[in-house]
């Protein structure tokens, strides 16, 4: 028999992201409200957001969450790392980090987990969650992928960014849980906009979710009429 998700428990599973780049103050305001309201896991915002999130969300139990180099990863490796310690200074709690997939799909494995370890090391000791792409690579390049974050020191792993990548699935997330230690989170990610999607990755093992419709998520639990996300594609 399969879990039961109450309202304060699913929300504690969601990740409400909040990533654009028109995004406007009011827009953040709105997000910060929900965040408070909904008791969500964390708040995800852009970079430039960060201190007045943390500010803003001092004393809430709410994490300030936030991602670098999305969405292509390509940043040199000296700034993302530059980039992760900054963050945590100004107060994030976890980072996403989206891994140079070219560098892997060039067998470039070397590069591609220095890269990663860099950003870790940055982050001194707050989690981070790499970006897998799942669907952009083949079974040998998705092993050994996971095998290199692991090496870099990753917290969690993500089966994709976003929708625009494609959908999360029950089966990447099982997949990913049978193949990471269980001291290693795992996070669903990409065109998660229902209630039942969020179960169903759930009951496949993600530890969470990260999405931009949680609002409406949680609206469809209690039975009320979702609104339109600020950015849908995430």
């Amino acid at each position: 028999m399969e879990p039961q998700f109450q309202h304060a428990d699913l929300a504690s599973k969601i990740q409400s992201t909040l990533i654009s780049n028109t995004l406007t103050r009011a827009q953040w305001e709105r997000h910060i409200a929900d965040c408070l309201a909904y008791r969500f896991n964390a708040a995800m915002i852009p970079g430039a957001w960060v201190r007045e999130t943390a500010n803003s969300l001092r004393g809430s139990g709410i994490k300030v969450a936030s991602f670098i180099d999305l969405p292509f990863g390509t940043m040199t490796s000296a700034g993302r790392a530059y980039e992760a310690g900054r963050l945590a200074q100004d107060g994030a709690q976890e980072l996403d980090l989206m891994p140079n997939v070219g560098w892997l799909l060039s067998g470039m494995e070397k590069e591609y987990a220095a890269d990663i370890a860099g950003v870790v090391r940055g982050a001194g000791g707050i989690p981070v969650k790499v970006m897998l792409e799942l669907p952009l690579l083949n079974a040998a390049q998705r092993e050994r992928a996971v095998f290199l974050c692991l090496e870099a020191g990753v917290a969690f792993l993500k089966n994709a960014s976003s929708g625009m990548v494609g959908v999360a699935s029950p089966d990447e997330i099982l997949w990913l849980r049978k193949i990471a230690p269980a001291h290693i989170g795992v996070k669903a990610s990409g065109g998660i906009k229902t209630f039942p999607q969020v179960r169903d990755l759930l009951n496949a093992g993600a530890d969470m979710v990260g999405t931009s419709s949680a609002v409406a998520i949680m609206l469809e639990l209690q039975g009320a009429k979702s609104r339109l996300d600020v950015n849908p594609s995430y």
